[in-house]
C-alpha cells in the first residue's frame, strides 16, 4: 500500500490530494510493478522469505534505480518473512538505515 500511495497519490484512492512522500519503506513485498513515478524506495527482505521473493524485490529496486530514482535494498541471509525490527537477527539496524535513507531523500526534495 505504501508503494501504491507513493506512486499513485492519495487522490487515486478517493482522498484529498496530499503531498507525495519523500520516500517509502516497502519491506518483504511481492509487488513487482514499477510505474516510472515511484518515490525513492528502501526495501528489506529475508533471503528465505517464502511469501515475498527477494529476487522480485531486487528486480523492482533495480528498475526504480534505472528510472533515476534513489532506491536501496537489504537482503538478509537466512531470514524468512516478517522479521519485524530484526532484533537479535542479522537484520537488526535496518530501521535506522531506512530512516537515514528517508532523511537523505527529504533533503533532495
Amino acid at each position: 500500500m505504501a508503494a501504491w500511495l507513493g506512486s499513485y497519490g492519495t487522490e487515486s484512492f478517493g482522498e484529498d490530494v496530499y503531498p507525495r512522500p519523500a520516500a517509502v519503506v516497502v519491506n518483504y513485498t511481492g509487488l513487482s510493478e514499477v510505474y516510472g513515478n515511484d518515490p525513492p524506495t528502501y526495501s528489506a527482505v529475508g533471503m528465505n522469505d517464502g511469501i515475498a521473493s527477494y529476487r522480485t524485490m531486487e528486480r523492482r529496486i533495480s528498475a526504480i534505480k534505472a528510472n533515476g530514482t534513489d532506491a536501496e535494498i537489504e537482503i538478509f541471509d537466512g531470514l524468512s518473512h516478517g522479521f519485524g525490527l530484526g532484533t537479535g537477527t542479522i537484520a537488526e539496524g535496518w530501521l535506522g538505515r531506512a530512516v537515514d535513507f528517508w532523511e537523505r531523500n527529504m533533503k533532495n526534495e
